[in-house]
């Protein structure tokens, strides 16, 4: 089991979720090793990859999480609806592909994620 850890702005993104829907989705979400290392297919969990980087996603009915691993904590590093990246892809021209696919060609879905590394963690 691994420690889960929220940034600024992904503990805000959480906060702004339903309460029900918060714990559905937090309840749900559990990163298994087996999957970090490559040995098995979860279709929840995926992973994008742009220049040599990666974030992984977990996918539930409404919501995606992006997630990195730092010394053995999950960071949680956006929490975005699934309404908001359908929107997103909509207005970026993304063309065919997966959604995984779509994001790691876009810069602008990776400057997301990087204002919520930078972003101070809540512990």
């Amino acid at each position: 089991m691994h420690q889960i850890v929220f940034n600024e702005i992904s503990a805000g993104e959480v906060s702004a979720i339903p309460t029900l829907e918060q714990l559905e989705l937090i309840s749900g979400f559990k990163v298994d090793e087996a999957f970090l290392n490559g040995e098995k297919d979860d279709p929840s969990f995926g992973v994008v990859e742009r220049d040599g980087k990666k974030i992984y996603r977990y996918r539930s009915s409404d919501y995606r999480i992006y997630f990195t691993m730092e010394n053995g904590a999950v960071v949680v590093q956006r929490v975005l609806h699934a309404d908001s990246l359908k929107d997103f892809l909509f207005r970026s021209g993304m063309g065919a592909g997966s959604e995984d696919q779509k994001l790691g060609n876009s810069r602008s879905f990776w400057k997301l994620i990087e204002a919520g590394e930078q972003a101070r963690r809540k512990s």
